[in-house]
């Protein structure tokens, strides 16, 4: 299999550094779906526009990274095309769900997302299917495992109501999980080279199995009553730019750094807050649940190296 990537590897980037050589040649199948390298070239713009740091990665990496990036991506739709007639989005939805994926670069409207995506030789048209897909796949993933999220409102009412400072944590994450025969101390060795010598944001595109990767494991400001007590232990072991050991999670293991700390007073809106908590502590189970299914679903899956 090494020397199938390798042959792969080789072929795409002799297309790419070959100016006058254009042919769009197949690298891969996902069962049937043909995956070439203007896929791959694609891809790696698209992970580009979201991670500026991407291509400072050792060649080899940025295909990999990429290449598994429209692994999950084709798996997803080859699931989804089981469910819907057709991956589509009315356009509301569409628009919504295209600003949002590009929220943490403060981009705010369609002309001003253009103008981004030149730079990174994209347009709309090309990242309009890839938009559709994960906005289709969370609704699957809200529909089937929403009745499974537990949350302990009474809980959380008495977390808020405490205290009227309020601390937060600036967090970033790698979901991972293990494959056959894979030893946890192992693959979090692993894990802790890449980051010594790629940073934690480009091996979270490297490793990370969350949704989180393609924007190099960012989860923005997480307020403390958002998080179980669990990881908050572990998180308060942390100086700041240090990340957690491996933590057993549903579907796999999380690692999480923190950036920076901030404690704020506040003016307590009880039904505001309890809102925002049970999104976030929603979203992060629900996000659980997804990566389990997609690794359900991959052990069916039929890669072909050509």
């Amino acid at each position: 299999m090494k020397i199938k990537i390798l042959s792969a590897f080789i072929i795409f980037f002799a297309f790419i550094n070959n100016n006058l050589a254009y042919e769009n040649k197949i690298l891969f199948r996902v069962n049937n779906e043909i995956i070439t390298s203007v896929d791959i070239l694609n891809e790696i713009n698209y992970l580009s526009s979201l991670n500026k740091s991407f291509k400072n990665l050792q060649k080899e990496k940025i295909f990999q990274i990429a290449k598994n990036s429209i692994v999950r991506e084709k798996i997803k739709e080859i699931t989804l095309l089981k469910i819907f007639e057709e991956i589509k989005l009315d356009d509301k939805d569409f628009t919504r769900s295209l600003i949002n994926n590009y929220s943490n670069l403060d981009i705010n409207n369609i002309d001003e997302l253009n103008q981004y995506l030149k730079k990174f030789n994209l347009d709309i048209k090309k990242i309009e299917k890839k938009i559709v897909i994960n906005a289709l796949w969370n609704q699957v993933i809200y529909s089937r495992f929403s009745s499974n999220v537990k949350i302990d409102i009474n809980k959380l009412k008495e977390e808020i109501l405490k205290d009227n400072k309020q601390t937060e944590f600036l967090l970033s994450e790698i979901v991972f999980d293990l494959d056959l025969n894979e030893v946890l101390d192992n693959k979090f060795d692993l894990i802790k080279k890449s980051i010594l010598q790629d940073g934690f944001e480009n091996t979270a595109l490297i490793y990370s199995i969350s949704d989180t990767s393609t924007n190099g494991g960012n989860l923005g400001w997480i307020k403390e009553s958002s998080i179980n007590k669990k990881i908050k232990n572990e998180i308060s072991k942390l100086e700041i730019n240090e990340y957690t050991s491996p933590i057993t999670i549903p579907g796999g293991f999380l690692i999480l750094k923190l950036s920076e700390i901030k404690k704020t007073e506040r003016e307590i809106d009880l039904d505001k807050e309890l809102e925002t908590i049970i999104r976030i502590k929603t979203n992060d189970q629900l996000n659980q649940f997804s990566n389990i299914f997609l690794n359900k679903i991959k052990k069916d899956i039929i890669i072909s190296e050509l």
